[in-house]
C-alpha cells in the first residue's frame, strides 16, 4: 500500500473577516499573562451585552448589502411591477423598523447563537446560560414575540413566556492573528423560513451538470413563497453527515461562508462553486414566481457549497434566508466587544417620491369588510385571481392552536363560531404592542400550516375568506371550487408597516390564555392583498392560465380564459 499523506483542513475555511464593526464596550475584557502565555479574560456581563445588543439590532435593521439588493430590484427595468412593489414594501418596512420600535417581522424568531472561542479565552462561566440571559433581556425588554413552547408532555406543550430557549454552540477554535479572541454569529430564525429547510439523500447520480440543475430546478420551486421571499437561497453538496449538510446551508444563507475557497483540494475542505452559484440563480429567474406575486426575483442571491462525502452517501441540503434577512457577527478582543454595522439610515435605499408613487399605482380593488360575508364573496367572485385588493374593516386573527382548538369543537358536534363565519380570518400571530400604539408588528403566517382545517371548516361556513403568505396545497383551492371560498395572499415580511399604517386596533376574541396565539379581532385600513385562490378553485400559483402581464406602472393582470 502507497504510503498516504497526512492532509488536516478545517471544513469550513472561511477566510479573512472583512466586516465592518462597531464598538459596543470596552469594559469586561482584559489581556493578562500566565507563565509567558497572553489570555483575553472575559467577564460573563460583556458577553450578555453583546448578545442582548445583537438580538436587538437583527430585529430593527439589514445589512447594507442586502438593502442594495432590494433597491436593485427597484431600478431594474426587468423586473416585474409586481417584484418592484413587493420591494418597495420591504424598504418601507426597515424604514419603519430602523426606528427602533417596531421589530421588522412579527416572527421575532428563535435565537440562534453559534461561537467560536479561542483556547486562549478565559470566562469563568457557563457561556450558552450567559448568551441565554442576553438572549431573555432582548427578549423580556424590547417589543419581540415570545415564540418557543416548553414542551411539558409528549402532547401538552406551553409558552416559555420569554422566547427561551435559544439554540447556543460553543466551539473552540485556534487563536486568532492578533491572539485570543472570542467569533459569534447571531441569527434570529422565524418559522416561515426554518420550515424551508431540507434534506434529500442522493447518490453519486446527482453529480453531473444536467442531473444536479434538473433536481434543482424541481426542489427550488417546491420551496414556494411560504417564507417571504426574495431569498437568500443556498445549495450545499455533500457533508460529512447529514446535520453537517444542514448546518453549512443554514450559515451559507446567512452568507457566513461567503469568503471559503472556490476551489477544492485533496485536503477535502469545503469550497463555493460560484459558476454554479450563476447557473442556479439564472434558473431561479426563470420560474416566473417573483417576489411573491410573480416576477423573476424569487433570490436575491445563490450559494452553492460543495463539501466532502462518505462515498454511499450524497446529501443535499436547500436553506433561505427570508426578506427579513437577521443575522450579525460579533466578536470580543482584547480591544473590546464589537457588533457588525446594520444599517442604520435605511432611507437613502428608498426611491424617490415619484417612482415610488409609480410604483404603487395601478388598479387596486377595495374591498369593505364591514359588508355581510355573502357580499364581500359577492364582490371578490367579480374579480380573477391575481387581482391586488385593499382591505378595510374587521378581520378576525386565528392560527395554528386557535384552529385545532375549533376543530375539536367542530368534532365535538358543536357550531363553527360566528366570528369565523362573519369575518375573514387572517392567519398570524403579534408581537408586542408598543406603548401608544395599537398593535405591534403584526405580518401574516405562512398559510400552508392550516391547509387541513379549510374543507371542515368552510363546510361549516366558517374561513370564506382567509388571508396569510404563501402557497398553498390542492386541497384548498378544491374547499373553494367547491363552497365558493377565497384564500387572499398577503405580502410576506413588512410587519412593521402592517401595525404602523394599516391596523387600527386590536382586541381579544377568544383564548386569551394563548397569547400571541389567542384569537384576535382587528380592524384594518387599507391592507394591501392579492386574490390567490378564488372561488371557483383557480390558484395563481398552479392555474396554467396565460402569462402574467405585470406593466411597470402597477399590477394589472390577463386572467384564464372562461
Amino acid at each position: 500500500m502507497a504510503d498516504v499523506e497526512f492532509r488536516y483542513s478545517d471544513l469550513l475555511p472561511t477566510g479573512k473577516d472583512d466586516t465592518p464593526y462597531r464598538l459596543i464596550t470596552t469594559e469586561g475584557v482584559e489581556e493578562i499573562e500566565v507563565d509567558g502565555r497572553k489570555f483575553l479574560k472575559v467577564d460573563p456581563e460583556a458577553i450578555r451585552t453583546l448578545t442582548a445588543e445583537a438580538m436587538k439590532d437583527i430585529n430593527q435593521y439589514l445589512r447594507p448589502a442586502h438593502l442594495k439588493q432590494l433597491r436593485k430590484i427597484i431600478d431594474d427595468p426587468e423586473a416585474s411591477g409586481n417584484d418592484r412593489f413587493v420591494a418597495l414594501d420591504l424598504l418601507k418596512n426597515v424604514n419603519i423598523s430602523a426606528g427602533g420600535i417596531l421589530p421588522m417581522c412579527q416572527d421575532t424568531g428563535t435565537a440562534i447563537v453559534m461561537g467560536k472561542k479561542s483556547e486562549g479565552v478565559l470566562t469563568g462561566s457557563d457561556d450558552a446560560e450567559t448568551v441565554s440571559r442576553g438572549v431573555f433581556d432582548a427578549y423580556t425588554k424590547l417589543n419581540l414575540r415570545y415564540s418557543q413552547l416548553a414542551p411539558l408532555t409528549t402532547y401538552e406543550e406551553k409558552n416559555t413566556g420569554s422566547n427561551l430557549p435559544a439554540q447556543v454552540e460553543i466551539y473552540s477554535t485556534t487563536e486568532g492573528e492578533n491572539g485570543p479572541e472570542y467569533k459569534f454569529l447571531f441569527m434570529a430564525k422565524g418559522g416561515g423560513s426554518a420550515n424551508k429547510s431540507f434534506l434529500f439523500q442522493e447518490t453519486k447520480a446527482i453529480l453531473n451538470p444536467d442531473r444536479i440543475l434538473t433536481f434543482l430546478d424541481e426542489k427550488i420551486r417546491s420551496l414556494g413563497t411560504a417564507a417571504c421571499p426574495p431569498y437568500h437561497l443556498a445549495v450545499v453538496i455533500g457533508g460529512t453527515s447529514a446535520e453537517f449538510a444542514l448546518k453549512t446551508a443554514k450559515y451559507a444563507s446567512a452568507h457566513y461562508l461567503d469568503n471559503l475557497p472556490t476551489e477544492g483540494s485533496m485536503s477535502a475542505h469545503g469550497f463555493r462553486d460560484t459558476d454554479l452559484e450563476e447557473k442556479v440563480f439564472e434558473l431561479t429567474q426563470s420560474f416566473g414566481i417573483g417576489a411573491q406575486f410573480g416576477g423573476k426575483y424569487f433570490c436575491h442571491d445563490v450559494r452553492v457549497v460543495r463539501l466532502p462525502r462518505h462515498g454511499a452517501s450524497c446529501p443535499v441540503a436547500i436553506a433561505v434566508s427570508c426578506s427579513a434577512d437577521r443575522q450579525a457577527l460579533g466578536k470580543i478582543t482584547r480591544d473590546g466587544v464589537f457588533l457588525e454595522q446594520l444599517e442604520t439610515d435605511p432611507a437613502q435605499y428608498m426611491p424617490d417620491a415619484g417612482m415610488a408613487e409609480e410604483i404603487s399605482a395601478g388598479e387596486v380593488v377595495d374591498i369593505d369588510l364591514n359588508q355581510p360575508m355573502p357580499e364581500i364573496l359577492r364582490t371578490l367572485s367579480q374579480h380573477p385571481v391575481k387581482t391586488r385588493l385593499s382591505l378595510t374593516g374587521p378581520m378576525v386573527v386565528a392560527r395554528d392552536i386557535a384552529h385545532a382548538k375549533i376543530k375539536e369543537r367542530l368534532d365535538a358536534g358543536e357550531e363553527m363560531p360566528d366570528y369565523m363565519k362573519n369575518h375573514p380570518v387572517y392567519y398570524a400571530g403579534p408581537a408586542k404592542t408598543p406603548e401608544g400604539m395599537a398593535s405591534g408588528s403584526f405580518g401574516p403566517t405562512t398559510a400552508g400550516r392550516m391547509d387541513s382545517y379549510v374543507e371542515q371548516f368552510q363546510a361549516a361556513g366558517g374561513s370564506m375568506v382567509m388571508l396569510a403568505k404563501g402557497n398553498r396545497s390542492k386541497v384548498v383551492a378544491d374547499a373553494c371550487g367547491t363552497y365558493g371560498g377565497f384564500y387572499l395572499g398577503s405580502i410576506g415580511g413588512p410587519a412593521a408597516r402592517l401595525a404602523q399604517d394599516c391596523i387600527k386596533s386590536v382586541e381579544v376574541l377568544e383564548y386569551p390564555e394563548l397569547g400571541m396565539e389567542a384569537v384576535w379581532k382587528i380592524e384594518v385600513e387599507n391592507f394591501p392583498a392579492f386574490i390567490v385562490v378564488d372561488g371557483e378553485g383557480n390558484d395563481f400559483f398552479t392555474d396554467p392560465s396565460g402569462t402574467t402581464t405585470v406593466p411597470l406602472s402597477g399590477i394589472r393582470v390577463r386572467s384564464k380564459e372562461r
